[in-house]
This record gives C-alpha cells, structure tokens and sequence, in this order.
C-alpha cells in the first residue's frame, strides 16, 4: 500500500487499524465473569437476609458500563494530555485525600470513602493512576536518566500520597502504589547503586514500620499469616483458611455456578471483595480458575507490548505504570486467596465488587490503548 493511499484514510479508520482487539475483547469477557461471579457470591447471603438477590449483580453492572465508558474514552483521546495535566491531577487527588479525613465515612475501622448521592467514592482507588501520570511526566523529561536530587523529588512527591492512603487505612492500597513506583523508576533508568539503596531503605523501613507499632497490631498480623498458616485460625487467618477451603472443594472442575456450599452459606467473609477469586475457585474448579488467570495474564501482557513497543518515553512509562498495576493486583490477590501471600486488601481486576477500583482498572486499559493508537510512528 502506498503512502498516498495510507495518507488518504481518515483518522477514525487508521485509529480502528490500529487498535487492540484482543486487549479490549479479553477485558469485557474478564468484566462479564466478574458480573456473574459478584450475583454468585452474594445472592444467597441477601436471599436469606430478605433482600434483594440482584442488588450487587445491578451495581457491579452499572460499574462495568461506567468503567467501558472511561475506557472508550480515555482511549479516544491522545494520551499525551495527561502530561500536561499532571500537575493539576496531583494537586486534585491529594486535596480528595485530605477530604476523605474531613468529610470522608467509616466503615469497618477505615475512612477511604466519600459519600456524593447514592455512589462511595474512593479516593485511593484513582491514587495509583495519578501517581502513574505524575511519575511518567516527571521522568520523561529527563532522557538521561534519574540522577540523586531526581530521585529524590520524585520520591518525596510520591511520598504524600502513599502515606496519607496508609494513614486512612488503606495499606493495600499504599503497596500497590509502592511497587508501581519501583517498576517504572526502573524502566526510566534509575542507576543500580541508587535501586540497591532505594531497596535496602524500603525493606529497612519495613522492619522499623512493623517493630515501632506505626502498623496497628492486627496489620501487623495480616501481612505476616501467610507465613505461619496454621496458627490462629478463628481470628487472623480464617478468612483464608476458608478461602482456601472453598478453592479445594471446587476440585477440577468446580461445583457449578450458584451451587458451592461454601459460597452459597457465606462462609467467606468479603467474598465478593478481597476474596473473590475464592468463589471462582469453588464454582469454576481449577480449569475455570486458570482460565481466569490466563484471561487476566493476556490483558497484563497486551499492556506489556505496548509499553514495550512505543518509543515514546512517556507513553512507554504511562503503559508500564499500568501494567505493574494490574499484574501486581491480579497476583496479590490471587495468591492471597489461596493463602500464599500477605492479606492486603487489594482487589481482582474485574472481578471484586467495588466502582472505583473497577474505574481504576478499565482507565489503565484505557491509557494503555490510548498510548498504543496515538503514539508516534
């Protein structure tokens, strides 16, 4: 085809050329099943409650709508806004951070929420793909790399938001804003002596933060069970002991959907939330718990590709930002629920119950395909 004819297109259809199919199509599929796996899991606690069975099938429904429509959106248009908007961004989501203090509700021991109308918004859940734009913005302009005073403004900039989200409590939350941050200093090239360093400061202020009582006991308890399972069981760690009994009783092939009786009489606590993965486990078995992490894996990788494929240093670290950020929660949570990692509070991509997470989640798809069709050729 010559340049003639390429040049003749009109933007819509080069856009529509260019666009990841399969990125889209496995997030709407992996949104689908989170839909149905919310109905499952909590249908029955709100039959036997004398409620409304579809009340979170409706919900989580109409957050997917809202969700494809920042995706669409912010896919539609180019992503380099968000550099130039940066700043503002930043400044908006520490002033929603701070009001969550103020005005903020509470609801088992935290205050993450802002309540507008009948929607609980949750500040924490857009903070990583803030801190994502910011980090991007601020390391593109600097090709050569991060040297010691660009390392530490961006890290004393990053700084505010993380604590005051740990403050709330929201410490799921604060990790996954942590480890997005160390993987795209990386990408920008951060010297080694510095990531060593920027490393050994991390795990030293996690031995401080967990011997000077600044964690709360039973966070303390909750990052560390996974490392003795078999203690405390009624208390600390029986969310996952019976997570990890509704995994083992889906066997390979599940139970069926709506017919796991560890689903089914609520013997998961926060099933549809934190412990989602354990009702796929119950009713899917392990072929259908796989397919949901292949499923979750593509949407990972397609991110990966793009960030791996653009030139253009802020839109190759707008893509990595995004990428660690659903990797990361797609494996924490996962491995939280079959009790090898530390329970953390971070959701499922698609799949847990919650607006503003699933927001988050559709607009770093968005981003992501917004890098991949504006990005310079």
């Amino acid at each position: 085809m010559t340049t003639l004819q390429t040049s003749r297109r009109s933007p819509g259809r080069l856009l529509a050329l260019r666009l990841d199919y399969g990125l889209v199509v496995t997030t709407l599929v992996v949104a689908a099943i989170g839909v149905v796996i919310v109905y499952s899991a909590t249908r029955s606690e709100l039959l036997m409650a004398g409620e409304n069975p579809r009340y979170y099938l409706y919900r989580q429904a109409a957050y997917v709508v809202a969700g494809v429509v920042v995706m669409v959106v912010l896919a539609v248009l180019d992503y380099r806004w968000l550099e130039n908007a940066a700043v503002l961004l930043y400044v908006a989501i520490i002033l929603a951070l701070l009001s969550v203090f103020v005005i903020g509700s509470t609801a088992q021991g935290a205050t993450r929420w802002i309540q507008i109308g009948p929607v609980q918004l949750q500040p924490s859940a857009f903070g990583t793909m803030v801190l994502v734009a910011v980090v991007a913005a601020f390391c593109s302009r600097r090709p050569d790399g991060l040297e010691r005073g660009d390392l530490l403004k961006i890290l004393g900039l990053c700084a505010v938001p993380i604590l005051l989200v740990v403050k709330q409590p929201d410490l799921g939350s604060g990790i996954v804003m942590s480890i997005v941050l160390l993987v795209m200093l990386i990408v920008a090239g951060i010297p080694n002596r510095y990531l060593v360093l920027l490393v050994l400061v991390a795990v030293g202020g996690i031995f401080a933060i967990i011997h000077l009582g600044i964690l709360q006991p039973y966070q303390v308890a909750r990052i560390t069970s996974f490392l003795h399972p078999g203690s405390d069981s009624q208390t600390t760690t029986y969310n996952v002991h019976q997570s990890v009994a509704a995994i083992g009783s889906g066997g390979v092939f599940g139970t069926g959907l709506f017919k796991g009786p560890q689903t089914n009489l609520a013997y998961v606590p926060s099933q549809q939330t934190d412990f989602i993965f354990s009702a796929v486990g119950e009713q899917l078995g392990f072929v259908g718990s796989a397919t949901v992490l292949v499923l979750l894996g593509l949407v990972a990788w397609r991110m990966l590709r793009v960030a791996q494929t653009t030139r253009d240093p802020f839109g190759r670290l707008l893509a990595t930002g995004c990428f660690a950020l659903m990797a990361f929660s797609a494996f924490e949570n996962a491995g939280m629920a079959m009790g090898i990692m530390p329970i953390a509070g971070i959701p499922l991509p698609f799949l847990s119950y919650g607006g503003s997470a699933l927001v988050a989640f559709f607009a770093a798809v968005g981003i992501s395909l917004s890098v991949q069709l504006h990005r310079p050729r």
